[in-house]
């Protein structure tokens, strides 16, 4: 970490800083985060303390582990499963290349990207967006030491950049993509996309379809995995739908695993297709969401109009970042 923070150092002496142009602020994790998102706690299936938004769905109950768990070693670790919620991640869109929100406003400049976020109406009337996303490891609860090291519930991890789509060629480019997730020709017709109708209409009641993977409820469809939105209704739903593709990806890449359930007690495992249910996305910059409001944070694929007002506005409201929340089981013992 100490490395990274000196590089950044390094980039800000070294390279222009565009004016106004890319806003920003460190996250502040008393003043905004939510914590009512960490819960509820379960032991078992038995729901220990739930403080949580009211507005957010669990999980079903057959996605929670048996009360007792052992896991492999020596000796045998035997303890209670214990369930809760984990912010582990920062997702940040936006539309200036190299523009870091989530670092105070850090612009670099650069020549090798384009400016994003333009809109334009196509032939159908539709409008279309393209942003650029950067993946953020960010594991809260192990710097602040919410949970003891020991319990092994805790992801120990260093802050760190972990992807940039600038310097990814498929990120602009939808045919390139295709070559390395080819599935999404199987999803590139009107059936595929009208079940993510669908799937909008049941993450706004509840949680989504896990089954339907290509869709993200009523922001759209994850494929193809570029930064263009072919549908683009305003900035919040454009920046939740790009949130969702990278979250796809990095599950596609082995950088995110399956940490929910009974068989994720004594370790995450690959799990190369995410399933929605195991996330929440609560919006840190512009505006955050808060526990005082009746959705500060939401299950993937709901749809953002009952809270998306006043989050979108000229200069300062033109990026955005998620706190990602992830569904953790473990073995406690």
């Amino acid at each position: 970490m100490k490395a990274f923070i000196g590089l950044l150092l390094i980039i800000w002496q070294s390279v222009a800083v565009a004016g106004n142009l890319c806003q920003g602020k460190f996250l502040n994790p008393i003043t905004d985060v939510c914590w009512k998102c960490f819960f509820p706690i379960e032991l078992g299936q038995l729901t220990l303390v739930d403080a949580s938004p009211k507005a957010v769905p669990e999980v079903s109950k057959k996605d929670l582990p048996n009360a007792i768990c052992a896991c492999p070693g020596l000796p045998p670790k035997v303890g209670i499963s214990f369930s809760f919620w984990e912010p582990l991640r920062l997702v940040e869109v936006a539309r200036q290349p190299f523009c870091f929100s989530s670092l105070g406003g850090l612009q670099i400049a650069s020549g090798l990207s384009g400016q994003g976020g333009a809109v334009d109406a196509t032939e159908s009337g539709e409008n279309t967006s393209f942003y650029h996303v950067h993946y953020y490891v960010y594991p809260l609860l192990y710097w602040l030491e919410i949970l003891e090291e020991s319990s092994g519930c805790v992801s120990k991890e260093s802050f760190d950049l972990a992807y940039l789509s600038e310097v990814d060629p498929t990120w602009n480019d939808d045919e390139l993509s295709a070559i390395l997730n080819p599935e999404v020709l199987l999803y590139a017709n009107p059936i595929a996309q009208i079940a993510c109708a669908a799937d909008c209409a049941k993450s706004s009641t509840g949680l989504g379809f896990d089954a339907l993977y290509w869709c993200s409820g009523c922001q759209g469809s994850v494929f193809p995995l570029t930064g263009h939105v072919g549908a683009h209704v305003n900035g919040v739903q454009a920046s939740l739908l790009l949130t969702s593709r990278v979250l796809f990806r990095m599950h596609r890449t082995g950088a995110l695993r399956g940490s929910m359930g009974q068989k994720a007690l004594c370790h995450t495992f690959y799990q190369p297709i995410w399933r929605k249910a195991q996330y929440r996305t609560q919006m840190v910059y512009p505006i955050p969401g808060m526990s005082k409001e009746p959705f500060p944070c939401n299950p993937v694929g709901r749809s953002s109009v009952p809270w998306e007002a006043g989050r979108e506005f000229p200069v300062k409201g033109e990026n955005f970042t998620y706190l990602i929340w992830r569904k953790r089981s473990c073995c406690l013992g």
